[in-house]
This record gives structure tokens, sequence and C-alpha cells, in this order.
């Protein structure tokens, strides 16, 4: 029951800049699926933000680093006080994985109302 975007015709992605995507034949697309929509593919900014980081340590967010402090704490700071506490995960799945089990936790229940 798994069928991939485009079954008949795949798309062929080689680079992308901004909001835009490129195949392999130099045909521009307007990026509305991938989570770029905060600042776009190749942001240089981001791209070097993230160049920093890899020289330093190139790792996940399992291992305790004064960044992840410091991030939360500017994170926080920005929020309500009962939204004091932050959780960084890997992935959407991993949040909702994890949503899933502090609800199941605070509430007691195992059931789950889903939409498709």
């Amino acid at each position: 029951s798994c069928k991939i975007f485009f079954a008949k015709d795949p798309l062929k992605i080689v680079r992308a800049q901004g909001q835009y995507m490129f195949d392999e034949k130099g045909e521009k697309y307007l990026d509305c699926i991938n989570n770029v929509a905060h600042v776009g593919h190749s942001h240089p900014y981001v791209i070097k933000a993230a160049t920093k980081q890899m020289e330093l340590l190139n790792t996940n967010s399992r291992f305790l680093h004064d960044n992840l402090v410091q991030y939360a704490q500017r994170l926080t700071a920005t929020l309500p006080e009962k939204l004091s506490v932050c959780y960084f995960v890997n992935s959407g799945s991993e949040a909702n994985d994890l949503a899933l089990r502090l609800a199941r936790q605070y509430h007691g229940h195992q059931d789950v109302i889903t939409l498709e």
C-alpha cells in the first residue's frame, strides 16, 4: 500500500537552492514537500553554522555537550515558563514517538486517535 510520489515518471533531483530543486536536465521545481520552508535549500548561514559545528563535533544529541544546554536556554527564554523543558530528537518519527510516550505516561492511557 506504499506508493512513491511519482510512480510513472520519477524525478531525479540532483541539487537545490532556496525554494527550488533541480533535476538532472536542469528543470526547476518549486519544493512544496521537503522541510525547507524556513530558510530554503543551501542557505549560506545554515551551511556556515553546520560546517562550524561539524568541524567541532559531528554527532547526535544522545551525548552531553554545552551547545545543547546553551541552545535549550536560548530557546526556552523565548517561551512561556510552562514551556521550559526541551527534548532534542533526531527526526520527526522520534518526536512523534516521544510525544506518544509522554502522553501515555502522563495520562496512563494507551489509546491513540490519528487522522489520515
